[in-house]
């Protein structure tokens, strides 16, 4: 659901990979001359930009803010602006202070220091903000699912994976869901979607993976793995790990590789997109089933892991 605004707010601090998703549909919308009014598909923008629809529904949140786009009377977005009108002007990224307390947030609330329900008085205080540096870390937070904004007044934290058992549960979960869905009948291969992951990963092993933070590469490696689970043409299943994908955000930050160990990961989804993309899904549900399992026992055995 779109968060309401914080009045007066300036603009929010999306991760990299929903500023690319927000660029892609903005370069769409003049391409295609697209009028205001002109509704825009959260599942078809997905399936042009063969991205998953977790970054194309923040990219669309965000490009709301901006007044590029508007909630349409029956739900999702509609086009506000003329094509004509569109800057072409990128938007700047968050800067370095706004990662810093974004996880210095992330570590409280994983450590159990911030309550479940906390006012932006006093997180002012607490961090010593500025309204501007707080609404900016909020709504990067709310458009990533861990906090919603309280009726009236205050703002609440989401569940959240938080112990070593359940991020262990969650690798479980995976396990018994990925290598699966790449084997279902109704499994067809996105070629496009599947292309473009691979490509993300392989910028990544070459080189890449040492210049991005922990919040980009968690994005990235999510994109990938609901690439593949989306082939499967199943709802519920591409909804279930969508929802597994954002409890364990928080701890995948503190468990985060070392990059020299993570790039290892990236080259398996290099080497497993390839085996989709020759039609061989028995092996690529097999290596999907022991990427899986290496990573999370390496992930919930290793204390050293926290990158």
């Amino acid at each position: 659901m779109t968060q309401p605004p914080i009045d007066g707010a300036p603009p929010s601090s999306p991760t990299p990979l929903i500023r690319r998703v927000a660029a892609d549909i903005v370069e769409r919308i003049r391409e295609h001359r697209m009028t205001p009014g002109t509704r825009l598909v959260e599942r078809e923008l997905a399936e042009h930009l063969r991205v998953s629809r977790s970054p194309v529904r923040g990219a669309l949140r965000l490009l709301a803010d901006d007044g590029v786009v508007a909630p349409g009377e029956g739900g999702g977005y509609v086009v506000r602006q003329a094509p004509d009108a569109l800057s072409t002007r990128a938007r700047p990224g968050p800067t370095c202070a706004d990662d810093e307390l974004y996880l210095r947030i992330a570590g409280d609330r994983l450590d159990g220091v911030l309550p479940t329900r906390v006012t932006e008085a006093a997180l002012l205080r607490r961090y010593d903000l500025t309204p501007a540096q707080l609404t900016r870390v909020l709504r990067r937070i709310a458009g990533e699912g861990w906090i919603d904004r309280l009726p009236g007044y205050g703002w609440t934290f989401l569940p959240m994976l938080s112990s070593l058992a359940s991020y262990q549960d969650s690798y479980r979960f995976r396990l018994v869901i990925e290598p699966a869905a790449i084997l279902e009948p109704t499994f067809e291969l996105d070629r496009p979607a599947i292309e473009k992951v691979r490509q993300q990963q392989q910028d990544l092993v070459d080189g890449g993976i040492w210049t991005i933070g922990n919040a980009e590469l968690f994005d990235l490696n999510r994109s990938f793995h609901e690439a593949v689970i989306e082939c499967a043409q199943n709802a519920f299943l591409t909804d279930a790990l969508g929802r597994v994908d954002t409890v364990r955000r928080l701890i995948e930050y503190r468990r985060s590789l070392p990059r020299d160990r993570a790039i290892v990961r990236c080259r398996e989804h290099v080497a497993l997109a390839d085996l989709l993309l020759a039609g061989d899904r028995p092996a690529a549900a097999e290596a999907m089933r022991d990427h899986l399992a290496t990573v999370g026992v390496e992930k919930t055995q290793d204390p050293g892991a926290a990158g």
